[in-house]
This record gives structure tokens, sequence and C-alpha cells, in this order.
């Protein structure tokens, strides 16, 4: 229900954004969210569940396009990337508080936590800028250099960034048409191609179904499941951290390409360890492979969650950030609920399988990267969006 859900909010998220701005959408994201959270909070049967679930799902997928957009549209490029993938380390902190107080806190106690930051977060609003690339767009020009100097310090000069922004938009806003279609033209076609692909395959990867089934893959292979899950709450955090450290130091491309080798291992690893099992030989070392290949796994992504989203927000052209990017999350909140989904009947059906699948998927998306994926360190995003057209 999360996943499906953040199918309609991917969809929403582009044109909200671009129609009534970053702010207003992330207020209406909370919304959802504290709507989410209180059908949960107070169920009296499994529809509210499912009703809360969904609408949590709404916000998530505004939100998994948004949050980078607005990120990259209002910090300098010399520390972009780590600020656009500094809120990983925050949704890892999450993930990781909830495995830990799971394990010794009732259901809707945790609801209740998770409400907190949504309404905090609305508390937050009152005192963040709007982007001024979108600002600059829609023609408010005294809001816009205004914004830009409170972003950067009074004492900073803006005056060539503010040029470059505003010379950016206006030559797409001639080349565009402003319908949704356009995106699908030739000259967006390398861009709309990476950030989609490098959202799906990432994905395929399986690491979000490692994430919702956990419990389920170590009561598989006779781990022990509160230390398992402790221990992914454990290395979550310090991993992201890393990642956000060196994601402007080394570039985007390193990076990732390192995400997906430690996947990829991680998920042949405890493939391995299944077929050990199977086998009956030497099975008593399966719950402490399939544990570690797990923590491989799954800190490897960590390390590298945030760039799909951060090449999105670098790569897509501002006229067509709006609809291409809505469909870039709308494909990989798809591709999500269909892993998601169908997680389970794999690891019914042969959990060497499953996990033999997901290492050949990330085999694939290491190779997608190494062809397609360009480097975008240390660049504006004009000097991008510039270069991507074919």
């Amino acid at each position: 229900m999360l996943t499906f859900g953040s199918m309609f909010g991917a969809i929403a998220s582009g044109k909200l954004a671009d129609l009534v701005g970053r702010k207003p959408t992330m207020l209406l994201m909370d919304i959802f969210f504290i709507i989410g959270w209180s059908a949960i909070i107070f169920a009296e049967g499994a529809w509210y569940l499912h009703l809360g679930r969904l609408s949590l799902g709404f916000g998530s997928g505004i939100q998994s396009y948004l949050t980078p957009v607005y990120v990259a549209e209002i910090t300098p490029k010399n520390i972009r990337g780590a600020f656009s993938a500094a809120h990983q380390i925050l949704v890892c902190v999450g993930v990781s508080l909830t495995f830990f107080l799971g394990n010794v806190i009732a259901w809707q106690t945790l609801a209740v936590i998770g409400a907190l930051p949504c309404l905090l977060h609305v508390f937050g609003l009152f005192f963040i800028q709007e982007s001024p690339r979108w600002l600059a767009k829609i023609g408010k020009e005294k809001q816009f250099i205004d914004t830009l100097q409170c972003l950067r310090g009074v004492n900073a000069d803006v005056t060539k960034e503010a040029a470059e922004i505003q010379e950016s938009i206006e030559t797409f806003s001639r080349l565009s048409r402003s319908r949704f279609m356009e995106m699908f033209e030739k000259k967006y076609a390398l861009a709309l191609t990476v950030v989609v692909g490098t959202l799906v395959i990432v994905t395929l990867g399986g690491s979000m179904g490692i994430v919702f089934y956990a419990s389920s893959i170590f009561k598989v292979a006779g781990s022990p499941i509160s230390f398992g899950t402790t221990a992914i709450a454990i290395i979550q955090v310090p991993v992201s951290a890393l990642g956000v450290l060196i994601l402007d130091r080394s570039g985007r491309r390193p990076v990732l390409m390192a995400s997906l080798i430690g996947a990829g291992f991680g998920s042949f690893l405890v493939g391995s360890a299944f077929v050990l099992q199977d086998l009956n030989q030497l099975k008593e070392l399966t719950p402490a492979l399939v544990l570690i290949g797990v923590m491989i796994n799954l800190s490897s992504f960590a390390m590298a969650a945030a760039i799909p989203w951060v090449i999105m927000s670098e790569l897509l052209p501002i006229n067509i950030k709006g609809s291409a990017g809505s469909l870039a999350t709308f494909i990989y909140m798809f591709v999500s609920w269909i892993v998601s989904y169908a997680f389970n009947f794999l690891l019914e059906w042969s959990p060497s399988g499953t996990f033999f699948i997901f290492a050949t998927f990330s085999g694939l998306a290491i190779l997608f990267v190494a062809k397609l994926v360009p480097e975008t360190k240390g660049r504006t995003l004009e000097e991008i969006e510039a270069s991507i057209l074919i």
C-alpha cells in the first residue's frame, strides 16, 4: 500500500511543485503524512491501516521528487552533492530508529513517533526560502534576487549566478512549448534515459524488498531476527554519512559504482549461503553468511541511495523538470511496488534464486552507469543542463 500510494504521489509531485511552488507542495506532503499516521494511530481495523499506509505513500511519492530537487536548487555547486544526499542520512536515521524502537514498543506508539517529524516540518516551513530558480521561472525577479542573496549570505556577490540562472531559464523558455510530451523530444533523450534508467536499475537490485522483509530473510536463514534488524539499524547511519562526505570529493559515478558492486556482492553472498542450505552442506554457516550479505547489500545501498535522486535533480532542465521528474518518480515507485510485492513470493519460490536475480540486476546497473551516466561534480545546474542536451 505504501509503494502503491507513492505512485500517485509521484504523478502529482512535479506538476504541483511547478504550479504552486516548492514550499506549498511540501506543506501538502506533510498533510498526507499526518493523515496517514493519524489513521494508523487511531486504527480500529485493518482498513484504517491500509488507508494510513496509502496516505503515507502519497506523501512519500511527493517527497521522493521534491526533496532532491528543492535542495539542488538552493545550494551552490561545490556542496550541492553533499546537501542533496544529506537527507538520505536522515532517512537512515529514521529507518534505524524504527528497527530499534520496533523491538521494544507497540506499533501504535511507533506511529506517534513517526508523526512528530511531520508536525515539526510544518513549523519549519515558515523559516525556509522558496526555490530561487522556481521564482525566476515564474518571473518574480525581485523575490528571486532577494532569496538567492539570503541563501548565499548578505555579503556574497550573486550577480554572476543570478545571470546564469536567468539566461538558462530564458533559453529553455524560448525552446519550450510547455507541454507534457516535450520531455520525449530527441534533445532530452539522454537526460531522461539516464534519470529513469538509474532509478529503475538501482531499485531492481532489491534493497527495498530486503529492508521490508529483513525479518523474513533472517527467519528463513535461521539467523536471530532481533539481532539482525539491530545490526542493520547500527550500520545504516555511519555508511550514509560516509557517502555524503565523499560525494562531492569523489564524484557521483565512482560512489555509485562502488555501491552497486557492494550490493551485487552482498546479494551473491546471500544467494550462495542459501545454496549451501539447500544442499545441506555447511548449512551451519548460512545464518552468519546471510547476515553478512544482507549487511553488505544494505550498507552499500545506503552509501549511494540518494545519488539517483541527485542525478535527477541535476540532469533534468527546469522546463521539463516537473513533468519528467514526476514520470521518473512514478516509474521508480512502480518498480519499487513490483519489487516489494513480489519479494515474499520470490523468497518462498527460491531464497537463493531471489538473491541471484538481484545480483544480476546489480551487475547490469554497473554496466549502465559505466556507459551512460555522466559526472556532474563541481558543475552548475545550468552547465549540466547545457551539456546533457543532444
